[in-house]
């Protein structure tokens, strides 16, 4: 059974803050926010939404220079399926989580996530010196949905497995990459990638001191070619009642947390992603 519709936040009091200061921040420049993402990987196809990251800002936080229009990454709703702990179920301390490949489950779990192959590349920077200086030594813990829709942990049949679920600390780049599949669509939910990022590895694995919690979105045309293969069935369907401004995470702005997608379905695809923190 695919994850039910939830409405992914924690109360009025989280999330009037954060859509407060980011309708705020858009009123008083009078544009949207400058777009972040690194631009990285090879493939014979590129896509990303209208609002999606220009070369420029990507080549100015891979480089290390600055960027005076340099905005912390929106701060979202971890869902109810997160796995750190706050909604009862906690994977960090688990020995095994900290690994780059999360398409199957560690420990006594053995269940493997079948899909579209997808290596995700998050660049961690400091937002307080313009999105110049990378995060060494933070850490990132990253979890998804299954190409079904399925939550590991969580989901009917999947309670007993915590694939799609790891973490990894930041190289002197500020990245974490991550080997994974492309995640499905379920009902009520733009196709995303949920991320929560640490101060160190430590924090990270004792579940403590949350820096930054976000999603990462995904481009409706490449979902579209992904989607059309076997066992994402039920996507196109979910995906077509859908639209980025009426889903009700990116609704209010998405442009920092649209991912630049590369590849194919035939050789896999890669997913980058600037987070300023």
């Amino acid at each position: 059974m695919s994850a039910e519709i939830h409405d992914h936040d924690r109360g009025l009091s989280f999330d009037l803050p954060t859509l407060h200061r980011r309708k705020m921040i858009r009123l008083l420049a009078g544009v949207s926010l400058a777009p972040l993402a690194a631009c990285t990987g090879d493939g014979s196809d590129t896509a990303s939404s209208s609002s999606s990251p220009s070369s420029s800002s990507s080549a100015a936080a891979s480089s290390g220079t600055s960027d005076a229009s340099c905005e912390t990454i929106p701060g979202e709703t971890a869902g109810p399926f997160p796995g750190d702990g706050s909604n009862g179920v906690n994977v960090l301390k688990e020995s095994g989580v900290v690994r780059e490949d999360i398409t199957s489950s560690f420990g006594s779990a053995g269940g493997k996530a079948e899909g579209i192959p997808l290596t995700i590349t998050l660049t961690v920077v400091d937002a307080a010196s313009g999105c110049g200086t990378p995060k060494e030594g933070a850490a990132v813990y990253i979890w998804q949905c299954d190409r079904e829709g399925n939550y590991s942990l969580y989901s009917e049949g999947v309670t007993e497995e915590n694939y799609l679920r790891g973490v990894q600390e930041t190289d002197s780049k500020g990245q974490v990459t991550f080997t994974s599949i492309f995640p499905g669509c379920y009902p009520g939910r733009w196709p995303h990638i949920h991320f929560e990022v640490y101060g160190s590895l430590e924090d990270a694995t004792n579940a403590t001191s949350i820096t930054a919690t976000s999603q990462l979105a995904l481009p409706e045309e490449v979902c579209d070619t992904v989607y059309a293969t076997d066992g994402y069935d039920s996507s196109v369907q979910n995906l077509g009642r859908l639209s980025l401004e009426s889903d009700n995470i990116f609704s209010d702005g998405y442009d920092q947390q649209m991912a630049t997608v590369e590849g194919s379905v035939a050789k896999g695809y890669t997913a980058t992603l600037t987070v300023p923190v």
